[in-house]
This record gives C-alpha cells, structure tokens and sequence, in this order.
C-alpha cells in the first residue's frame, strides 16, 4: 500500500496534466493554475528537506572530525547567519543579509565561475588538438567561430563573421535540432514509464 498510492497519485496528476494541455477550457486553465500554486508550496516544503538533510550532514562531519570538516562549519555558520539575518532584519536594501549577499555570496559565485574558463580552456586544448582531420576540421571551424563573436574577426576580414553566423545558423542548429529531439523523445518516455507505473525508482529501493 506505501507504494500503490504514490502511484496512484503520480498517475492521477500525471494524467491530468497531459490532458490539460490539450484542453483550454477554463475549468481546465483554472485547475492548471491551483495545481501551479500547491507547486510551489511543496517546493518550500522540499526547500526545507534540502536545509535539514544539509544540516544534519554537516553536523555529523563536524562532531566526527572528518576529512573537511572545516568547510561544513563555514558552511553552517554561514546559513545560520544568513537565516537569522533574514528574519531579523528582512533581505531589503541596507540590510545585513543584502549586504552579506552582496559583498561575501555574490564574489564567491562570480570567483567560482571565473574559475571554469581555466577548466574550459583545458579542455578545448585537449579537445582541438588535431590529431586526425576531423579534429583539424573541429579546431578550424572553433577558431572561425571564435574569431567570428569578437571585434578582432570584423577587422581581419568581413567574411569571417559572416562564415561564424553561417555556421551557428545551418550545421550547429541542425545539430541542435537533432539533440532537441531526442531529448524530446527522451522526456516523453520516461514520463510516460513514471506516469504508468513503470519507472518507479522515485520510490526509493525495492
């Protein structure tokens, strides 16, 4: 029975929302819209798990000492402050929750994603090295692209930002094309198989 209602309920909805799309009644826009709002109060609930279940790791680290136990204190501490923060001062302007979002939170972010152009351009290094002719091809074409999005292609010749335009609009969409439909084809069968009971692996272990 623990199993059988979740399936009963995610085949339910499940249907529901697939006959819904295909329906624009406005019994049917107005069920769509309910379902929408109780959405997004059990995205605050499963917020929620997500604190717990990160608290209570980091606390387990940190009681046993383990390998980096020193980033989940930072970690804690960080949230705790954060939360109480928010609920002291509010998240509006000239507040200590903005002002710690905007001068510790956002430079970590921006420090992390600077970091990802080093990894980017080890892995383009590896990846154009042209060892066949396929690669020499891959390595001609990403430097015409390159050359093509900056000033720089503009003033060594006008075709070249004419041949990058040409290359992200005809082969690299027809390439995209092809992964846009199979993730489409992808999306539906498995939300078919979850509808119908057949995936169940949301459910957790047999």
């Amino acid at each position: 029975m623990q199993r059988i209602i979740p399936i009963i309920v995610c085949f339910i909805f499940g249907a529901f929302m697939l006959v819904q799309f295909f329906v624009p009644h406005r019994v049917s826009v107005s069920a769509y819209q309910t379902v929408l709002d109780w959405m997004q109060i059990i995205f605050v609930f499963t917020l929620l798990v997500g604190v717990i279940s990160y608290v209570k790791l980091s606390s387990k680290k940190i009681t046993r000492t383990q390998s980096g136990w020193g980033y989940n204190l930072i970690g804690l501490a960080g949230l705790v402050v954060m939360v109480i923060f928010g609920f002291w001062k509010g998240t509006g302007e000239r507040t200590p929750f903005l002002w710690m979002f905007n001068t510790i939170q956002a430079p970590m972010q921006s420090t992390m994603f600077s970091l990802l152009a080093f990894f980017v351009a080890s892995a383009a290094y590896r990846g154009f090295r042209a060892r066949s002719w396929e690669a020499g091809l891959l390595l001609l074409v990403a430097v015409i692209v390159m050359l093509g999005r900056v000033p720089l292609g503009s003033f060594i010749s006008h075709w070249i930002p004419d041949s990058a335009n040409w290359i992200l609009n005809t082969p690299s969409m027809a390439a995209k094309r092809g992964l846009y439909i199979g993730i489409g084809l992808g999306t539906i069968s498995t939300s078919l198989r979850i509808i119908l009971g057949i995936e169940r692996t949301y459910l957790g272990k047999k």
